[in-house]
């Protein structure tokens, strides 16, 4: 069964770009295309993709306001969200992670990972662009508010704290399992204990948590 996307971009030639290399794929399908955030939030609503690939900056309504109205805290029934985006710009990422988003790419990124970046929301998931990982989300830390990183609720385990670092990083499920030599079922465990004790509501949240308490530092 096909991954269904809808896809939000100002620009037609990267819409339909975008469109292109994701009907390319045998497993997805685009349902959707808008030119705004308003029309891709009216679009995300009414077919109910299970995935929404959204350029930052859009004319009225931009991707990070949708974003928040279809995946942020306050959303009963979220839809998973990926940001992409031409600007290298650390606020806009930022803002669009805090708003739900599930993942981000450059649009450089390239058909396999934004492939891989659509499953991965699917899947519930989230993938961050591993070129861009440590810069920006070190970047978000070193901007974030003054106060401090919010305290676990319980101590992470030594395992936990490994997973955890994982995930800051951009790897996958498969590449922490493959890394840490613990089964899939396993790494999927971890990541639900660090959720809940962090308070987090997706892996992106995790990993910002780990550079917002250095836990992770952009040479590692």
């Amino acid at each position: 069964m096909s991954v269904t996307v809808v896809v939000a971009d100002d620009q037609e030639i990267v819409r339909t770009g975008l469109t292109m290399i994701l009907n390319a794929q045998p497993d997805i399908e685009v349902v959707g295309e808008a030119a705004d955030g308003r029309r891709a939030i009216e679009l995300a609503r009414r077919l109910r993709p299970d995935v929404c690939l959204f350029d930052i900056r859009m004319p009225g309504l931009d991707g990070i306001e949708a974003t928040r109205a279809l995946a942020g805290p306050a959303v009963a029934d979220p839809i998973a969200v990926v940001v992409i985006t031409t600007f290298d710009l650390d606020e806009y990422v930022y803002a669009a992670l805090r708003a739900g988003a599930k993942g981000f790419l450059l649009k450089d990124a390239g058909p396999a990972l934004l492939a891989q970046a659509v499953h991965a929301a699917a899947s519930g998931e989230a993938l961050i662009a591993p070129n861009v990982t440590t810069r920006l989300l070190k970047a978000f830390a070193d901007s974030g508010p003054a106060a401090p990183p919010k305290q676990p609720i319980e101590a992470l385990t030594d395992r936990e704290e490994q997973v955890l670092a994982a995930v800051a990083r951009g790897h996958t499920n498969s590449e922490i399992a493959g890394e840490l030599y613990i089964t899939l079922s396993t790494v999927k465990t971890h990541i639900a204990s660090l959720m809940t004790k962090l308070g987090a509501r997706n892996r992106v949240e995790i990993a910002m948590w780990a550079y917002e308490t250095d836990r992770v530092r952009p040479s590692a």
